[in-house]
């Protein structure tokens, strides 16, 4: 206690109690008291007390506020007490006056009393409860005191509420609150509560944080809202930053979608608040960590994709290109814009045709280079710049393509009216300005990054150096600047401008051959770069040392050796000799050691604190990575095993192009077979039709079968009736209708039968149609005799079909011979009826006409019989050439068979051979590897092979 004495300035010499008294006097009180208007009004005293003597409340008081809290929680009024008075004690935001009196306490008795308080998990849980209470003077209290809990022990407090039943969704409910205090310091609380833990973060966001939280922004006004769209803000990073769940949801959940209103900035841009600055720099932070470089590619691509077909690309490239935008917000907005069309074709191409109103329009790269290469920019500025072109540029052959096509002789417009991208990254590269060098050359690094075929072309680039002189191509310009050195009077660091050209040549040489041949030509670029590496310099120049080692060793790795005096083995005797093996691979390692090297790998956008830290770009040093490794095992190689490496190289050549032969010609089987596949499903669909009109003519059939039964069995009741005695004119009427009906009937089957004729002779053409078919694809490839046996089967079918027809018609004739029995009946019938007819002789005269007209019709019927027979007869010949047919049909088919099966060996002959091959290849590259020779494999050659002819196709469109 002497510690408090000294503070309290000891007991007084009067009768007035300390205050360590007067709290020891109120804690008994509150301890013991049995009236609750005691309690309270003890609690109300230590309140006040808590501020001035926070030590002696914490340490005396605590434990029976906490029993207040679980005892008279139907009292709100000393609940609010006792919240507030726990706050005071806990809480370290004291007032300016109060922290000039205390500075002699101790500093941390926020959390060591946070630490005695949360020891018994109970009491966080009963916090939890009491921010439920409806009553403001319970909720306010409750939510202060839990925000400052997990300010002072986060992670503690953080795992308590986590394994609390319905923890985190009790908090969920201050966002509803209807009160703005309490909802604002809601948004407070969960703030502390998301921080750095996930399994919270995903809870706070499928409780519907998302919606809520951007109803709250809007409610407010957006971006000229005041500090609680940055409290909303902020608690909307800690959700999504690093959190790829709660990032899926929020774009699933079209939030995306809801930011757009946030970035419409009116004409007037003048006059912005200081919070307005900060709302708006929050939301650009936002929409960064959902299209940051460091989430999985799949989830950044998607929310770039949204962002463009919502309009909020375009919605920031209108911020980009507006007047009166505050510096740092404009710097923030094209850092934004770099990550959102980073690597995305489809916003990448939107960014290429966003013109600057101005007189005349210019492209708003050239606006932004323009910016970049301006030394009177802020630094910051003009680094955001340099990230925007690489972002444009990634993964961006068609981006490179225009700007590399704009420094080209056929491009250049000769009337000067309008600036370049190209012109101003040549004036960049050499102006005096040593940071406008180094950004200009990395900038046209960037252009050249992985394509050949620019590396290529950007040698046919010609600079005017001065009146009179004759024009010097680009490399044999950087060249030149960079062997000048310190000769050239520059602003800033001269180190950086060298920097920056090795960086370019680096760069540009790497995996391009003829830009090596082109670099070797020059007679001065060896003895330079064999000069630098082998002085003993300062700590300053050992990087460009280091980058000098790594040029002249690309020149050793991509060497082609087409000129006689700069051959790898006489480069590599060169460097043991003026430098040293050894020493040239220490200089080497000087790169990858710097610290400065070391930041840039970090992450893609440059954060350089001062010009003098620019020094290595993130790309370049990936290049390192991949090239300090074989350079350094080519520097050692022999001259015996870089022979054999070139033979091997020249037989994996051969053995690829037998590779691509054997391909072509599966390529071209696999397509015929596709062609004799589809034939036979056009042959299979005919067949289905065929099928479909025999079953269609055999329910017909069916149907006059059934018509020829109703008719006989009507004929027998009507003879019955005929029998009777009746009216003798009535019986040879109807003896008369039912001749005419026999008649009708005769001439539908005869109808029938010929259509049943012209069917069959259809059926006959088809069948000499497929076996014309069949002895053409006879003369095909081996790929085409699964079509015969198809069409063979397709003529079986049809000889069956055949049958069927051929058992109808005998149907047909047993019908026929029928109605000739039943006609010759009505005859008999006639005849004895004549004795009842009477002696009449107008009925005699009638009878015999009758008898006559049956007679003719009796002929008749004789006649369609004999021709019935002899169509049925010619039918039995037509039925034995398709038989024969079919034999014939059937031999070719076994014939057929067995080729197949000789083709079959044919090509298991030739897939052992493949495998044989496959197996040579597969021993010869790693024989490769053993040597350490890069060798791409064969999906790697094909996609290289067609990106050439894709970048060939683009050239020839250019010229």
């Amino acid at each position: 206690m002497s510690f408090l004495w000294g503070v309290m300035g000891g007991p007084s010499a009067g009768p007035q109690p300390s205050g360590a008294e007067t709290i020891q006097k109120l804690c008994d009180r509150v301890a013991s008291s049995t009236l609750l208007d005691d309690r309270r009004d003890a609690v109300r005293a230590l309140k006040s007390l808590s501020k001035k003597y926070r030590l002696e409340v914490g340490t005396q008081a605590m434990e029976h506020l906490i029993h207040v809290l679980q005892t008279d929680r139907s009292d709100s009024e000393i609940i609010g007490y006792a919240l507030d008075t726990l706050y005071n004690v806990i809480s370290n935001d004291l007032e300016e006056e109060e922290q000039e009196e205390n500075l002699t306490k101790v500093d941390d008795l926020g959390s060591q009393f946070t630490e005695i308080f949360i020891k018994q998990h109970e009491n966080v849980t009963l916090l939890l409860t009491l921010v439920e209470e409806f009553d403001f003077h319970v909720r306010w209290p409750g939510v202060k005191l839990l925000t400052s809990l997990l300010k002072q022990q986060g992670p503690q407090v953080q795992q308590i509420i986590l394994v609390s039943p319905m923890g985190v969704s009790r908090l969920m409910d201050l966002l509803a609150d209807s009160r703005e205090v309490i909802r604002n310091d809601g948004v407070l609380l969960l703030q502390q509560l998301t921080k750095s833990n996930a399994a919270i973060q995903k809870i706070v966001a499928f409780e519907n944080a998302f919606e809520r939280l951007l109803d709250i922004i809007t409610e407010e006004g957006n971006s000229d809202g005041g500090i609680v769209v940055e409290d909303c803000l902020l608690l909307l990073q800690n959700l999504l930053k690093n959190n790829n769940s709660n990032q899926n949801f929020f774009k699933e959940g079209s939030y995306i979608q809801r930011m757009k209103p946030w970035f419409e900035v009116g004409d007037d841009n003048c006059g912005w608040s200081a919070q307005k600055v900060t709302n708006l720099h929050l939301m650009l932070q936002l929409v960064r960590v959902l299209v940051s470089p460091t989430n999985p590619p799949g989830a950044t691509s998607s929310c770039q994709k949204a962002m463009f077909h919502c309009g909020l690309l375009q919605q920031l490239c209108t911020i980009l290109m507006a007047t009166g935008v505050p510096a740092d917000i404009l710097t923030e907005t094209i850092n934004t814009v770099s990550e959102v069309i980073r690597g995305c074709q489809m916003n990448q191409d939107y960014f290429a045709s966003v013109n600057a109103p101005s007189n005349p329009p210019r492209p708003a790269i050239v606006v932004l280079l323009m910016s970049m290469v301006n030394e009177r920019q802020p630094f910051v500025l003009r680094c955001a710049v340099l990230y925007c072109f690489q972002c444009f540029l990634y993964k961006n052959q068609k981006g490179q393509g225009e700007i590399v096509s704009t420094l080209l002789p056929s491009t250049i417009d000769a009337t000067g009216n309008s600036v370049s991208a190209g012109q101003l990254l040549c004036g960049g590269l050499f102006s005096t300005d040593s940071l406008s060098n180094w950004c200009a050359a990395v900038a046209l690094a960037h252009a050249l990054q992985e394509n050949a075929t620019l590396k290529e072309q950007l040698l046919r680039v010609q600079l005017a150096t001065s009146i009179g002189n004759p024009p010097v191509s680009l490399l044999q310009q950087c060249t030149n600047i960079l062997s000048q050195g310190d000769k050239i009077d520059r602003r800033g660091s001269k180190v950086q401008t060298r920097v920056g050209l090795l960086m370019l040549l680096c760069t540009w040489l790497s995996n391009c051959s003829i830009a090596v041949t082109h670099f070797l030509h020059n007679p001065a670029n060896i003895p330079f770069l064999t000069g630098q590496i082998a002085e003993n310099l300062g700590e300053e120049e050992q990087l460009v040392q280091g980058l000098c080692a790594l040029l002249l060793g690309i020149s050793i790795y991509y060497n082609d050796n087409s000129l006689e005096n700069y051959r790898k083995e006489k480069l590599k005797q060169l460097i043991e000799k003026r430098i040293g093996r050894e020493n040239f691979i220490e200089k080497l390692g000087f790169i990858s050691k710097h610290e400065l090297y070391s930041r840039a790998a970090q992450k893609p956008q440059p954060g350089f604190s001062s010009p003098e830290h620019m020094m290595f770009d993130h790309e370049f040093t990936k290049l390192v990575k991949e090239l300090e490794g074989v350079i350094s095992k080519a520097i050692y190689k022999s001259s015996e095993e870089d022979k054999k490496e070139e033979e091997v190289k020249k037989t994996l050549e051969q053995h690829d192009n037998i590779v691509t032969q054997y391909k072509k010609v599966i390529r071209e089987q696999d397509q015929e077979l596709e062609e004799l596949k589809q034939r036979i499903t056009t042959l299979m669909s005919q067949n289905e039709q065929l099928q479909a009109t025999v079953t269609q003519q055999v329910s017909q059939i069916q149907q006059h079968k059934d018509q020829y039964n109703l008719l006989k069995v009507q004929l027998g009741k009507d003879t019955q009736h005929h029998n009777s005695h009746g009216d003798t004119f009535q019986m040879n009427g109807i003896q008369t209708e039912e001749v005419s009906k026999l008649k009708e009937e005769l001439e539908e089957w005869k109808n029938k039968h010929e259509l049943l004729q012209g069917q069959i002779r259809e059926k006959d053409f088809l069948i000499e149609k497929l076996k014309s078919s069949q002895l053409e694809i006879g003369t095909t490839e081996l790929s085409s005799q699964s079509s015969r046996s198809g069409g063979l089967e397709h003529n079986n079918e049809l000889q069956k079909e055949l049958e069927m027809l051929r058992s109808q018609l005998q149907l047909q004739s047993a019908e026929i011979s029928q109605l000739l029995i039943e006609n010759q009946k009505l005859q008999v019938m006639n005849t004895t009826s004549d004795p009842v007819l009477g002696d009449s002789g107008a009925i005699v005269a009638k009878s015999s006409e009758l008898e006559g007209q049956l007679e003719q019709q009796i002929k008749e019927l004789k006649s369609e019989v004999k021709a019935l027979s002899e169509e049925k007869e010619s039918l039995k010949q037509h039925l034995d050439s398709s038989s024969s047919t079919v034999a014939i049909l059937q031999d070719e088919k076994i014939k057929l068979q067995q080729e197949v099966a000789e083709s079959k060996k044919e090509q298991d002959d030739l897939l052992v051979l493949l495998a044989d091959q496959d197996q040579k290849l597969s021993a010869l590259k790693i024989k490769l590897k053993d040597l350490g020779v890069p060798v791409e494999d064969e999906d790697d050659i094909e996609s290289g092979d067609q990106g050439d002819e894709d970048e060939d196709v683009d050239e020839e469109e250019q010229d």
